[in-house]
C-alpha cells in the first residue's frame, strides 16, 4: 500500500483530527508502521479519549479504504492530498492546512492566481445584493475566481452571478460530497460540478455537522488571496471567515453600509478594525494586483 493510501485511509478514521494526523505524519513520515502498532500502544501514542480511541482502531483495521477509493473514482470524486502538485499553494501556508481535499469539477481551478473569497448573511437586504451585482462582473472580467460556501444568501448569490458572467468559482462544503447543504441549493452545486468546483475536506460519506462550518470557513479565506465580507451581524459565520484571513494574512475587504442596519454592524467594526471599505470593484481590483 502506497503512502497516500495509507493517509487516506488514516483520514477516514474517526475519532482522530488534524493533530493526531500530523503527529503521526512527523513520527512515521511514510506511516509504515500504521498498521502494526497494537492498541496498548496507540492508547501511549496518541492523546485522545478511551472512546476516541475505539473508534479509530475499528476504523483502521476494519475500512476497506480500496473500496472507498473505487466508489469515489466511480462518483467522478478527485482526491488531492497536502502532498500532491496539484494542492493550492495559497492553502499550504496556513496553521492547519487540509492534509486531504476531495472535490468535484475542475479542480485546476483551485491553482488559478487570483482567489477571492466572497462571503455574507444568509438572508442578505436588498442593499446587500445590489452591492453584490454592482461589484461582482467587474472582478469575473479580471479573471478573479470566486470561492464561497454555498450557503443561501450572499455565497449562493455569488456562485450564480460567476457562472451567469462565465467565471470561474469554487464552493467549499463543511460536509461531504455525498451530503450536500444546503438541499436548496442541490441544482447551483449540480451547476458548480459542471461549471465550476465543489470541495470539501471532509471525506464524502461524512454528514454535515455544526463544528465543520468554522473549518470550512478557513478554507474559503486560506485559499484566497483575499476575502469580501457582504453584510454580516455581530456574531456571525462571516466574521469567522474574517478573522481566519486575518490569521492567515489575507486581505480583508468589507461592504460598509448603514449604521442602523443589524446586518451591517459585523462589516463596520471590520472597517473600524482595518479593513479595506469597498465601494466599487475597483478598490479589490487594486489591491488584489498587489498581493
Amino acid at each position: 500500500m502506497e503512502v497516500r493510501e495509507r493517509l487516506l485511509h488514516l483520514h477516514h478514521c474517526r475519532g482522530i483530527g488534524w493533530k493526531s494526523i500530523f503527529y503521526l505524519l512527523k513520527k512515521d513520515p511514510h506511516l509504515k508502521s500504521l498498521y502494526s502498532i497494537s492498541f496498548a500502544e496507540w492508547k501511549q501514542i496518541l492523546s485522545i479519549t478511551v472512546n476516541q480511541l475505539n473508534s479509530f482502531y475499528h476504523d483502521l483495521h476494519t475500512l476497506d479504504i480500496s473500496k472507498l477509493l473505487g466508489q469515489y473514482g466511480r462518483s467522478h470524486i478527485d482526491i488531492t492530498t497536502f502532498f500532491d502538485a496539484e494542492y493550492p499553494d495559497l492553502l499550504k501556508e496556513i496553521y492547519n492546512p487540509p492534509w486531504v481535499l476531495y472535490s468535484k469539477g475542475d479542480r485546476k481551478i483551485m491553482k488559478e492566481q487570483s482567489l477571492l473569497g466572497i462571503v455574507g448573511s444568509r438572508k442578505p437586504t436588498a442593499y446587500g445584493l445590489a452591492a453584490i451585482k454592482e461589484i461582482l462582473p467587474a472582478l469575473i472580467k479580471e479573471n478573479i475566481v470566486v470561492v464561497s460556501g454555498l450557503a443561501s444568501g450572499i455565497d449562493a448569490t455569488a456562485h450564480k452571478l460567476t457562472l451567469e458572467h462565465s467565471g470561474k468559482t469554487i464552493a467549499v462544503l463543511g460536509g461531504g460530497l455525498f451530503h450536500l447543504y444546503p438541499k436548496e441549493e442541490l441544482p447551483l452545486a449540480s451547476k458548480l460540478i459542471d461549471r465550476g468546483l465543489l470541495i470539501s475536506e471532509m471525506p464524502p460519506n461524512r454528514r454535515p455537522e455544526p463544528w465543520m462550518f468554522p473549518m470550512r470557513n478557513r478554507v474559503i479565506s486560506g485559499l484566497s488571496k483575499g476575502v469580501l465580507i457582504v453584510e454580516a451581524e455581530e456574531k456571525s459565520g462571516s466574521l469567522i471567515t474574517a478573522q481566519c484571513a486575518i490569521e492567515q494574512n489575507r486581505e480583508v475587504f468589507a461592504l460598509p453600509g448603514n449604521i442602523t442596519s443589524r446586518l451591517s454592524k459585523g462589516t463596520n467594526s471590520l472597517i473600524q478594525e482595518g479593513a479595506k471599505p469597498v465601494l466599487s470593484a475597483q478598490d479589490i481590483i487594486s489591491e488584489m494586483n498587489f498581493i
